[in-house]
C-alpha cells in the first residue's frame, strides 16, 4: 500500500465535520461536562470525607502518635526517649487530677503540660494568639472559654479551681491564646508553659501507682519510622529500656498503641471501597448511555457522508481518527467546566455528610488536590472512548453502498423481514413501530431515564426505612434519663458527689403530664466466684471489680431479658441476682461479658459487707440502665441494693410522660439543669430523633443532588434522541404528509412516541427499583442499625407524570423548532 501524506486532510475533515454538528456537540460537551462533574464531585467527597474522617478519628483516638507509654517520671521519660527506633517523642504532663470550676461541671476539662511535638500530636492548632511562655500564661480550646465566660483575648485573666495530689488548688492565669475546640471531641483543655512546670516541680511528682492520682504523670507519645510494624516497635522499645507491658511485672509499664492505628490494621475499609466502587461503574455507565447514544445518532445522522468518504478512497481506519478527533475536541472543552463544577459541588457536600457522620467535628479538609482533578480528567476520557467504541467500529465496517441505502428505518443494517400489516398505518401503531426501528437506541434511552428514577426511589425507600424507635430501642428506653452531669460525662463515681440530687426528681415530677418512672442506683464493687470465666479486671487478691445496679420497679419492668427469668419475688429476697450482657447501641450483644450461667454462685463484696446470690438469668446492659462498662455488671432491685450499700443515693431517675407534654417536659429540663441545678443533666430520646432526622437529610441532600445529575443526563439523552429522530425522519414525514397524513396526525404519532418512551421507562424504574430495593436496600436495613426496611412508589407517583409531560412537550418543541421548510423541500432532501 503506498502511503500518503493525508493528515492534514483528515485532521480538515475532522474539524469541518465538527463545525456543521453544532446541536451534536452542544448535547455532547453538556453530556461530558455533566459526567466528568460527577467523577469529580464523587472523588472531591471520597477524598475529603476520608481525609476528614481520618484526621478526626485521629482527634478522637488521643492524637497523631503511633503509641502511647502513660504514667511515666522524669526518669522513666528519659530512658524511653532515647531509644533509636523512636522518630518523634511529645513530652505531655498532666498538672492537676482535675479542674473544678464550675461553669465545666457538663464538660470534662483537663490541665496539661504539651511540648511542641505534643501541641502538634494534638492538633493544637492557634487561631489566635501565641503559646504559653510564663509561669501564668496558658492556651484554652474555643468551647472551654465559652463557659468560663472567657473573651477571646490576649491578656484576659481567668481563674482555675485544682485538684492537685487530692488538695484544692486556686491559681490565677491570663490568656495567651485559643484554638478552636473539635465538636465531636466532649473533652475541654488547658495548656500551661514549661515555665509553669519549672516552677511546681515539687508538687508534680508521680504518684500514680502509689495512690492512682495523676497530677504530675508524664505521657510519651511517639512516632516510628512508619506504621508497619507498631504493635513490635512498641513491645521493643518497651523492653530494651528495661520495662515490662505484663501487668503482672514488677517493671510493668502501661503501654498501648494508638486506637487509630489498630483499626486501620484491623479494618480493610471494604464497604467504602465497594460504595465508592459501586458509584464509579453507576457514573462510568451513566455517561456512557448518553455519550454512546449521541455518537451513534450522529454517526448514522451522517452515514451517507462516511459512505460518500469511503467512495473516494477513505480507509476505515481514517474514519476513526476522524471520529476520534473530534472526541477530543469535545472532551477538551466539556472536561475542565466539569471538573470546576464538580470540585464545588463535592467540596460543598462534605461538610454535610461529615455534620451528620460519626465523626461531628469541624475539621473538614476539601483542597483542590491536583490528583483528584487528574483522575476525574482520566476517567471521563475512559468513558467518553468507551461510548465511542462501537459508533467508530460501525462506521469504519460499513460499505458505500450499504451507507447511501441508509435510513433511519433501517437503522439495523442487514437483511430484514418486512411484516405486511392489514389494519393500515394508525398514529399509534407507527409510533410504537418507531420505537423497534432502533431497538439498542430506544433501550439506551429508556435505561438513562430510568436510572434517575431508580436512584431517587432508592434515596426515599433509605430515608422511609429510617426507624426512631428501632434507634431508641437500645439507647433510650424511657422518654427521658436525668442525673448529674458526671453521669453523662461517663465521669460517674457512684458516690454523693456524682449523685442525682432529689430535688431534680421531685421537681420533675411535680410536672404535668409525667406517666411513670423509676430511679437507678449503680456503684463500683468487687466480687468472687469459682465459675466465672472472666480473666481480665483482677485484683491483686483474686477478686474481679465489677459494677452492681439497683432498679426500682419501672426500670425493672423495661429490661430485656436474654435468658433465665425475672421472677420479682425471688429478687425481692435478696438471694438471687441478675448479670449484664452487654450491647452496643446497635443492639450488638457481647457474648463475652456473660461471665456466669445461670445459677452459678456469686460472691458480692461492697465495702466489707458480703452478699452471696445466685445467678437467676441475664439481662441487656447498656447506656439506658448503667454508668459505665467493665467487663461485668448485676442488677438488683432498688430495695436490696440500697440495704447492701446502705446508701440511697441515686444514679438517674427515668420517666415517661404523655405524648402532648414531651416538647413541654424537653424545655423544662434544658431550663432547670441551666438556671437551677446546673451541675445536673439530661438526655432525651428527641436528642437521638434529632440525629436521624440530621441522617435522613444527608440522604436526601447527597442523593438528591445525584439523582438529578443523573436525571439531568437521562433527559438530555430522551431530547437528542427524539431531535435527531425528527431531523433524521424529515423527508419521511414530507412523504407521509404528502399522502394524505395530517399535521395534527403527525403530531399525535410524535407525541405517543414520547409517552411510550417514559411508559417503558416506568416498566424499567419499577422493576429496577424493585430489584435495587430487594437486593441492595433490604439487606443493608438488616445491618444498620438504626433501619427498618419499608419500601414504597411515592417518588414514582411524583416523578412518572412528570415525565408523560415531558414525552409530550420534548417532541412538540422538537418538532416546531425543526420545521422551517415546506413540504417540497423536505421531499428533496437526500436521505
Amino acid at each position: 500500500m503506498i502511503r500518503v501524506r493525508n493528515r492534514g486532510i483528515i485532521r480538515k475533515l475532522a474539524y469541518r465535520d465538527f463545525d456543521r454538528s453544532k446541536a451534536r456537540n452542544i448535547i455532547a460537551i453538556t453530556a461530558i461536562a455533566l459526567t466528568t462533574l460527577l467523577f469529580t464531585s464523587l472523588f472531591t467527597m471520597g477524598s475529603g470525607m476520608m481525609i476528614s474522617m481520618q484526621r478526626a478519628d485521629i482527634i478522637m483516638s488521643g492524637g497523631d502518635g503511633h503509641a502511647e507509654i502513660n504514667y511515666l517520671s522524669d526518669l522513666d521519660y528519659s530512658t524511653i526517649s532515647d531509644h533509636s527506633l523512636i522518630k518523634e517523642i511529645a513530652y505531655c504532663r498532666k498538672l492537676a487530677d482535675s479542674v473544678n470550676n464550675a461553669p465545666l461541671i457538663k464538660r470534662q476539662t483537663e490541665f496539661w503540660y504539651y511540648d511542641d511535638v505534643g501541641l502538634e500530636f494534638k492538633f493544637i492548632e492557634l487561631s489566635g494568639g501565641y503559646k504559653p511562655k510564663e509561669v501564668d500564661e496558658v492556651i484554652v480550646d474555643t468551647a472551654t472559654l465559652e463557659l468560663l465566660g472567657i473573651p477571646q483575648k490576649q491578656g484576659s485573666p481567668l481563674t482555675l479551681e485544682l485538684t492537685v495530689h487530692g488538695k484544692d488548688v486556686t491559681r490565677n492565669f491570663v490568656l495567651a491564646g485559643w484554638w478552636e475546640s473539635y465538636p465531636g471531641l466532649p473533652l475541654g483543655t488547658i495548656v500551661a508553659s514549661r515555665a509553669y512546670v519549672d516552677a511546681h516541680l515539687g508538687e508534680l511528682q508521680n504518684t500514680y501507682y502509689q495512690n492512682q492520682l495523676e497530677t504530675g504523670i508524664i505521657t510519651g507519645i511517639l512516632k516510628f519510622e512508619d506504621a508497619k510494624n507498631i504493635e513490635n516497635n512498641l513491645k521493643t522499645v518497651v523492653t530494651e529500656s528495661g520495662f515490662s507491658m505484663d501487668i503482672n511485672s514488677s517493671n510493668y509499664i502501661n503501654a498501648g498503641v494508638n486506637p487509630f492505628y489498630q483499626s486501620i490494621r484491623t479494618t480493610s475499609g471494604l464497604g467504602t471501597i465497594f460504595a465508592l466502587t459501586c458509584a464509579l461503574l453507576l457514573f462510568v455507565f451513566t455517561g456512557y448511555l448518553i455519550i454512546y447514544n449521541i455518537f451513534q445518532i450522529s454517526i448514522l445522522r451522517d452515514i451517507r457522508y462516511y459512505g460518500l468518504l469511503k467512495t473516494i478512497g477513505t480507509t476505515g481506519r481514517q474514519l476513526r481518527t476522524i471520529i476520534r478527533k473530534q472526541a477530543w475536541v469535545l472532551s477538551l472543552i466539556g472536561i475542565p467546566p466539569g471538573l470546576f463544577g464538580g470540585f464545588f459541588v463535592g467540596k460543598a457536600l462534605v461538610p454535610v455528610l461529615m455534620a451528620q457522620s460519626s465523626f461531628t467535628s469541624n475539621v473538614v479538609d476539601v483542597s483542590p488536590n491536583p490528583i483528584i482533578f487528574l483522575v476525574a480528567a482520566v476517567f471521563s476520557l475512559i468513558t467518553v472512548f468507551i461510548s465511542i467504541r462501537k459508533p467508530e467500529k460501525m462506521v469504519a465496517k460499513i460499505s458505500p453502498v450499504e451507507a447511501v441505502r441508509y435510513t433511519d428505518a433501517n437503522a439495523t443494517i442487514g437483511n430484514k423481514k418486512t411484516k405486511k400489516s392489514f389494519n393500515g398505518g394508525t398514529p399509534k401503531r407507527m409510533a410504537w413501530a418507531n420505537l423497534g426501528r432502533n431497538k439498542k437506541r430506544t433501550v439506551l434511552v429508556v435505561l438513562s431515564l430510568s436510572l434517575s428514577v431508580v436512584l431517587t426511589n432508592t434515596v426515599f425507600t433509605f430515608t422511609q426505612s429510617i426507624d426512631a424507635d428501632k434507634a431508641l430501642n437500645n439507647t433510650m428506653d424511657s422518654d427521658f434519663r436525668i442525673g448529674h452531669s458526671d453521669l453523662f460525662n461517663y465521669m460517674y463515681s457512684g458516690n454523693k458527689e456524682s449523685a442525682l440530687s432529689e430535688s431534680f426528681i421531685a421537681a420533675v415530677e411535680e410536672q404535668d403530664g409525667v406517666e411513670a418512672g423509676g430511679r437507678q442506683y449503680g456503684s463500683p464493687t468487687t466480687y468472687t466466684s469459682e465459675t466465672t470465666r472472666q480473666s481480665y479486671n483482677q485484683r491483686q487478691d483474686g477478686s474481679f471489680s465489677t459494677n452492681i445496679y439497683g432498679l426500682d420497679e419501672y426500670s425493672f419492668s423495661r429490661l430485656k431479658v436474654v435468658d433465665g427469668e425475672v421472677d420479682a419475688e425471688k429478687l425481692a429476697t435478696g438471694e438471687y441476682i441478675l448479670e449484664g450482657v452487654w450491647t452496643d447501641t446497635r443492639g450488638n450483644m457481647d457474648t463475652d461479658s456473660m461471665n456466669h450461667d445461670i445459677g452459678d454462685k456469686v460472691r458480692l463484696d461492697f465495702g466489707g459487707n458480703i452478699r452471696e446470690v445466685i445467678v437467676l438469668g441475664h439481662v441487656i446492659a447498656n447506656e439506658t440502665n448503667t454508668y459505665d462498662w467493665v467487663g461485668s455488671c448485676f442488677f438488683l432491685s432498688g430495695d436490696i441494693y440500697n440495704e447492701f450499700t446502705e446508701g440511697n443515693y441515686a444514679m438517674s431517675y427515668v420517666f415517661d410522660v404523655e405524648e402532648d407534654k414531651e416538647i413541654d417536659m424537653e424545655n423544662y429540663l434544658k431550663w432547670y439543669t441551666d438556671k437551677v441545678e446546673p451541675t445536673m443533666n439530661y438526655k432525651s430520646k428527641f436528642t437521638v430523633i434529632s440525629g436521624l432526622t440530621d441522617i435522613r437529610n444527608t440522604i436526601i441532600s447527597i442523593g438528591g443532588t445525584l439523582s438529578l445529575i443523573i436525571g439531568i443526563i437521562g433527559i438530555l439523552n430522551f431530547i437528542n434522541s427524539i431531535l435527531t429522530s425528527i431531523l433524521t425522519r424529515r423527508k419521511e414525514f414530507a412523504v407521509l404528509q404528502s399522502i394524505g397524513m395530517t399535521r395534527r396526525q403527525l403530531m399525535i404519532m410524535l407525541r405517543l412516541e414520547g409517552c411510550y418512551y417514559v411508559a417503558l421507562t416506568a416498566v424499567c424504574s419499577i422493576l429496577l427499583s424493585l430489584g435495587s430495593s430487594l437486593f441492595i436496600v433490604r439487606p443493608l436495613c438488616n445491618q444498620i442499625w438504626f433501619l427498618n426496611f419499608n419500601f414504597n412508589f411515592l417518588t414514582m407517583v411524583i416523578i412518572l407524570p412528570l415525565l408523560f409531560g415531558l414525552g409530550v412537550l420534548v417532541p412538540n418543541i422538537m418538532y416546531y423548532v425543526t420545521r422551517r421548510q415546506s413540504i417540497v423541500e423536505q421531499l428533496r432532501i437526500d436521505g
